[in-house]
């Protein structure tokens, strides 16, 4: 009986790993995680989705976003390599959505920062605030 607990355990794990790997392009919160699964006739637990979310992050396959003190974490598949280093994230006040925004002009003004402050800016870890498109018509 213990191996078939086992097993149910690694089809969990390979369950969640799928869906995020599925939704890459996206930041997918734990409760995303546990929601999508509780229509199953074997729903993942809670401890489960964050042991093993916090497991992948250890493993370096996904990375942890925390955006404000008020925000649940976010995750997102990064093991195709260090895209996530690759552009800004722009979150909106109003609906709260995260967008991943790739502008050579903001990457121009990471490098003046480097050159003239001595300072390197992590833009997987910065996050500019305002108000998206759709909120503001």
């Amino acid at each position: 009986m213990e191996q078939k607990s086992n097993e149910y355990k690694t089809k969990q794990r390979e369950a969640i790993l799928e869906y995020i790997v599925e939704n890459k392009e996206k930041h997918i919160t734990a409760d995303e995680i546990i929601t999508r699964f509780s229509k199953q006739d074997n729903p993942i637990g809670k401890s489960t989705v964050y042991r093993y979310l916090d497991k992948l992050c250890k493993e370096n396959i996904i990375r942890r976003f925390t955006i404000d003190g008020s925000s649940s974490a976010c995750y997102q598949y990064g093991k195709d390599g260090d895209s996530c280093h690759e552009h800004y994230h722009f979150k909106c006040e109003k609906c709260g959505e995260l967008f991943h925004v790739g502008c050579q002009l903001m990457n121009g003004i990471k490098e003046h920062v480097l050159e003239e402050h001595d300072f390197m800016i992590d833009s997987s870890k910065t996050v500019f605030y305002g108000i998206c498109g759709k909120c503001r018509n």
